[in-house]
Order: C-alpha cells, then structure tokens, then sequence
C-alpha cells in the first residue's frame, strides 16, 4: 500500500522557471520588471510550516573509524558509491554516500595532527572529495584537478593547521559539482583544538554536540526521490532532509544543546530561527569560534556555510528549528526572490526536551580571540566582479591561472556582486576576514573566520586573506560561486600561491596583480 504523502500537496508549488526566462536572468535581466511587464505572476512561496510530522528520529552520522601508523599519522578511509536509501520505508532511492548509501561518516582530527584519507571511487564515473574550509596543500585539495577514476583511490595527507571548526567534505568535479553533492557525497569533518576543549560548552558527539546537515529535496507522493525544480540559483526541492532524515527530531536529555549546521544544499539559502521567536544563539561560523555569542533573529547561510548555535531546553518543551527566508534577508527584489527560494518557508527539526534535564553552566563570555583585521601588511589588491555565471568576465579554464599569490603576504580582495541575482563565493586554502560590506563594518554574524559568503546582489565586500605558506606554483587552488550550479557552468577561477618572483607554470595566460 502507498505510503500517505508527509506533506498537503496543496501546499507544495515548486519554484520551476523556463529555459527563456532562465536565458534572460543569465543576461543580467531586470527579471522583475520583465514578469510585471508581461503580467506575469512569479512562484508561489513553498512552506511546510506545520505540515511535518516530525515521526523519524534524526539519523546521526557515524563517526568515522581511523588509525595511528608507526609514524603518528592518523589513518581515515573513505569509498565513494552507489546505493540505495529508503527515505520512507519501503520506497527505495538511488543514492550515492561514501562509506554508505548516502552522505558519510564525520570525521574528527585534531590541531598538529598529521592525518591520511585513502579514498576509493567504487562508483562508475570520476568523482573527487574536497576538504571544503580546510588549510592544506593545494594537490591535497580535492578540487577538480584531483579526479579519481572509477575503480581507482587517492590518499591525500597533510598536517592539521586551523582552529577548532567544523568544516566538510565533498565533491569537486568540474561541470558535475551539483549533480554529485545532490546525490548524497558530502560529510562533515571537525577540527578540534586544546583551546576549544577547555571552554565548558556541549561536545558529546549526537547527543548535545550534534550535527545537522541540511539539504532540499524532491519527493514523490510514495516517498521516492526524485527530480527538484530549477531558479536561477540553481535546482531547489520542496521538502527538507537532515542528515538524510525526513521529518526529524532529536530528543534532548541536556539543559544546553549545540547544533552544528551545514548547509549541504546545492542552490538553496536558509535564514535559520526557532519556531517560538526565541533568538537564536550563534556560537561559530566557518572557520571557527566567535569572540563571544551572539544572539540574532536569524542565522543566514548559504550553501556551504556553517554555523554552530545554541538552545537552552526546558524540561518537556518542543521547539521546532525553522528556515524562513524573505526578499530583506536575501537581499533581492521580490521576483527574483520568489524565483529562487527567497520566500520559501520550511520546519527544519524538532527538539524534544526529556521531563528532566541535566543542567549546564552559562556559556563562556570569551570563546576565542580573533585579532582585529589588520589592513597594514596589504601586499596586492584584487577585484572580482560576479554577474551571470562569470567571474571578471571569464568562464573557468581548467588550463588557466587566473591570479598567482606570492606566499607569506597578505591581499585584499574585493568581491562585488553587480548583478540583481543571488551569488556567493568560497575561497580554497585559506579562512578570511570580510573587512567591510559596502564600506561598512560587518555585522557580529559575519565578523569572524569564513571561508563562504552569500554575496548579495549590488554590494561589494572587502574580503582581508593571508596566504602563510604551501607555494605550489603548478596546482592551483579554486575560487568560486558557491551556488554548483553556477560553479558548474564556470563561475569560477584559479590562483597558484607561489615563491617571491614566480609565476605559475600551468599556463602562459596567467592573470597578473593589479
């Protein structure tokens, strides 16, 4: 017998968009004034507000198995490949996860580390996995110049660098990014330091120190994956999974609980909040702890951002973690909004509080010490203009070094999105400031260490890297709209970190400082 849809099919209108109109907002089209002018109506909003049912446990991803070599260098193994998940009993999806049949293990290491992932493609087409937010060398990297064909595995090492954070792993392949994360290759991976360990904060792993790893999708009525809507940001589901969960909730048996979130979406932006107004209490962000917490309406993150929150429970309440994204928070006039999940609403996960708690202390005024952003050791200055799918009016080469960093310096790069739609932007190797958004200070949220930002339409950020170390003037690193569907049909470029005086040797078209 058929398993009764989750949600009203009353309330589930897909955001979809033809191939025309499509064609005209890559143009950089004034696309709400198009739709007006036609008398055309855009998406009606999605939302399953109320509508889920919250009767699945949240699934929490195992943590992955490692070993010691005689030489101290922890050992992780990972096999991306096929599978099936069953979303709803009985209904089967083609999936694909590595080490299972959707998503992966988390993996844990810790600062000073030297650490060793042996993975295997056991699936039939090239794939990669990128250690999205790590600081690594840049043919440990996993980018698209570190494919692994089928049948065959890749064992990059490298020594932890970086803060307590919590960073992932995922697909990098060119043209063919959207296509593999959606399928289920991505995990999470925790950096741990001594620092972090001290603080008196939740860290016991899928009980109050839980991962959420947040994805839209596309059901059938049965319960069977299937095929999600396209914007201009790209493919965007009607329903939401965590940890491959639908419908999810946690029990809760601590006072204080920390969720570290993740957006895993391949187009989607989620503004985070809980059901009752409570604000919501924002420990970290990409690259690693806040000076202190901070307590906002919402938590913004696009996909690829992270952040770590949270909620103090009382015994027996339910709270529901939501996502409701408006036009203001997205930056974007309403059309285009409508167009590309920017009024969509949805019920994320419940938390269930047990009838007794066990009590925590108040969170720590100081978490971390991030210096102030210190503009003075500014070596070069670099632009990057986002529109369309182009970064600087070019399409990716994989041949091409766009931008080549002398090691040991520090530049400034300045990221405009002039265009009226969504974007964002990822840089590899290294966590940055965002030193000014339009010439003005960055909110608390966007203060700290970040590796992806949504950049929203018509501003510009000042973004402050300091690339210390790994010169490698023959393997780039990427640069890059986060949104994979524009990273697959090419915005995004290369650099090549490099010794005082050289170039990078991949190409003779190499873009020079300006």
């Amino acid at each position: 017998m058929p398993v009764a849809p989750r949600f009203s099919p009353a309330r589930l209108r897909r955001p979809r968009a033809t191939l025309s109109a499509l064609a005209a907002i890559a143009a950089g089209g004034l696309v709400a004034v198009s739709f007006a002018g036609c008398g055309l109506v855009g998406p009606s909003p999605v939302s399953t507000v109320g509508d889920v049912e919250f009767d699945t446990p949240l699934t929490i991803p195992p943590l992955a198995e490692s070993s010691v070599d005689a030489d101290g260098t922890r050992v992780f193994s990972l096999d991306a490949q096929a599978g099936s998940t069953e979303f709803e009993p009985g209904e089967p999806s083609n999936t694909w996860g590595f080490n299972g049949s959707y998503l992966g293990p988390t993996i844990v290491a810790k600062w000073g580390e030297h650490v060793r992932v042996d993975m295997t493609n056991s699936l039939d087409e090239p794939t990669t996995v990128h250690w999205h937010g790590m600081h690594l060398p840049a043919e440990m990297d996993g980018g698209p110049h570190q494919m692994v064909e089928p049948g065959a595995s890749w064992s990059p090492e490298w020594d932890i660098d970086q803060q307590a954070a919590t960073l992932w792993y995922h697909p990098h392949p060119h043209g063919d990014t959207e296509d593999h994360v959606a399928k289920g290759l991505a995990g999470m991976f925790l950096v741990q330091d001594d620092a972090e360990a001290a603080l008196d904060l939740p860290r016991e792993y899928g009980v109050d120190d839980v991962p959420v790893i947040v994805q839209d999708a596309g059901f059938s009525a049965e319960g069977e994956q299937e095929g999600r809507g396209h914007g201009f940001a790209g493919a965007l589901g009607d329903e939401l999974i965590v940890n491959g969960t639908r419908g999810p909730f946690l029990d809760v048996d601590d006072e204080l609980v920390r969720l570290r979130l993740l957006n895993a979406s391949t187009a989607r932006s989620y503004a985070f909040g809980w059901s009752d107004g409570r604000p919501i209490e924002l420990i970290a962000t990409d690259g690693g702890l806040l000076e202190a917490s901070v307590e906002l309406d919402q938590v913004m993150l696009s996909p690829g951002e992270r952040a770590e929150v949270l909620v103090r429970m009382v015994p027996g309440e339910r709270v529901v973690l939501q996502s409701k994204m408006t036009p203001e928070i997205a930056g974007m006039q309403s059309m285009i909004a409508a167009s590309n999940g920017g009024t969509d609403s949805f019920d994320v996960l419940e938390l269930r509080a047990a009838a007794s708690l066990d009590p925590a202390r108040a969170v720590p005024e100081l978490l971390n010490t991030i210096p102030p952003v210190d503009e003075s050791a500014v070596a070069t200055t670099r632009t990057f203009d986002l529109h369309g799918f182009e970064i600087n009016d070019d399409e990716m080469e994989m041949g091409r070094i766009d931008e080549t960093v002398t090691v040991d310096t520090t530049e400034r790069w300045i990221v405009t999105n002039t265009s009226s739609m969504p974007h964002s932007f990822h840089v590899h190797d290294v966590q940055f400031r965002i030193a000014s958004i339009d010439g003005a200070a960055p909110p608390p949220e966007l203060a700290g260490w970040k590796d992806t930002f949504f950049a929203k339409p018509e501003t510009e950020f000042e973004l402050i890297l300091r690339f210390e170390d790994y010169a490698d003037p023959d393997t780039p690193y990427m640069y890059h709209c986060h949104l994979l569907w524009h990273e697959d049909q090419g915005m995004m470029g290369q650099f090549a970190v490099a010794e005082p005086g050289q170039q990078a040797t991949m190409t003779e078209e190499t873009h020079h400082e300006h």
